[in-house]
């Protein structure tokens, strides 16, 4: 044996399989894009126009994917990966218009990469009713706006723009909200001033009460705009990391939050009416004249037939004689036969009922 042969790199053998495999991911990713061409080129023959995603044939191919995931990468991480292939094949054709509220970097920003990965025309704006206009003017295919965040409860403002809106409802997500402090500054001792939106101030409310006791605390209109604005004025500002990515700034404490487990919900609003996936949640406005025994008669259907409620919040209707309105969850999709006919017999409990939409449940 030569000496040379003793200096042999040991990962040269594993780079140069790394090498191949990486050419033959390539040439199928290549592959699968022509075969989605071939899809978009089907679809238009046949009278199809606009946008070619479908959220529920993407359900589908993610859930498979975890399915048969035998690691080492986790169910979450190899369906992301799959999410940005499929991203990347449709934007080929046509990228998705997607509004939320912005600026960009904002935490409804990244719900809408997160549902619809990163090959989207993000349409930033000034307001969450902004958002329901765009998409219904058609500005924006879809939009992205929250719904719930697991310790704040549900965000009335949008569920009363729901009301007046003829927007469905098409996809879900589910964004673990991770706070940071955000800062050029190399020290907390030198921060007197944190900008952030006021739910995110109170959703770290503990620590900065432990960390930065006298800094002063801003309330913005967003966690983007914050950002911006103490960029500018050489403070500090709470934002996630694609804020920090976007506006290069650095992140000096992580996972600031007071809940761990701090979520929020995100709707995915549009025009298209999601067919079934398998695994789906419907969406009611329910409203109800305020006599004994009606909240009674909208839940009975649903316990007759077995139907899991996972959501139900009351507002003022603001109707005419329509007295509340109940925003309900239920598994399963408007066109299966139990959920039909549990939506007639509420309706027939004299109550008058929307569907605001039938969608696949979040799948990441």
């Amino acid at each position: 044996m030569t000496q040379k042969d003793d200096q042999k790199d040991p990962l040269a053998d594993i780079r140069k399989r790394i090498d191949e495999i990486d050419k033959s991911i390539q040439s199928l990713v290549s592959e699968r894009a022509s075969c989605a061409a071939e899809v978009a080129k089907v679809k238009q023959q046949q009278g199809e126009i606009g946008h070619f995603y479908r959220p529920e044939r993407e359900a589908q191919v993610l859930r498979a994917v975890m399915e048969r995931n035998n690691g080492p990468l986790t169910d979450e991480s190899i369906a992301g990966v799959f999410r940005e292939i499929m991203a990347a094949c449709l934007a080929h054709e046509k990228p998705l218009k997607v509004a939320f509220l912005g600026p960009e970097g904002t935490y409804s920003h990244s719900a809408a990469a997160k549902h619809f990965g990163s090959f989207i025309e993000p349409q930033p704006v000034d307001s969450i009713e902004e958002v329901f206009r765009i998409v219904e003017a058609g500005g924006a295919n879809f939009g992205a706006v929250p719904v719930e965040n697991s310790s704040a409860g549900v965000i009335n403002h949008t569920l009363d723009l729901f009301m007046k809106s003829p927007l469905t409802i098409s996809g879900e997500v589910a964004l673990r909200i991770r706070h940071n402090l955000l800062t050029e500054l190399d020290s907390l001792e030198k921060i007197d001033r944190v900008y952030a939106h006021q739910q995110s101030l109170l959703q770290c409310d503990a620590w900065l009460n432990k960390n930065l006791p006298n800094a002063e605390r801003i309330a913005m209109n967003s966690n983007a705009q914050a950002v911006v604005q103490a960029k500018e004025n050489g403070a500090a500002s709470i934002g996630g990391t694609m804020a920090a990515e976007i506006y290069d700034v650095p992140i000096l404490a992580s996972d600031i939050e007071d809940e761990p487990d701090n979520t929020t919900r995100f709707a995915v609003i549009g025009q298209h009416i999601a067919p079934p996936s398998g695994e789906d949640r419907t969406s009611l406005l329910v409203f109800v004249q305020n006599k004994p025994g009606s909240l009674y008669n909208i839940l009975k259907p649903l316990a007759a037939r077995n139907i899991s409620m996972s959501n139900i919040e009351s507002r003022p209707s603001r109707r005419g004689v329509w007295d509340y309105v109940f925003f309900i969850d239920v598994d399963g999709h408007r066109d299966e036969a139990v959920v039909k006919e549990a939506i007639s017999e509420i309706e027939k409990a004299s109550a008058m009922v929307t569907i605001l939409g039938s969608y696949p449940k979040a799948v990441l």
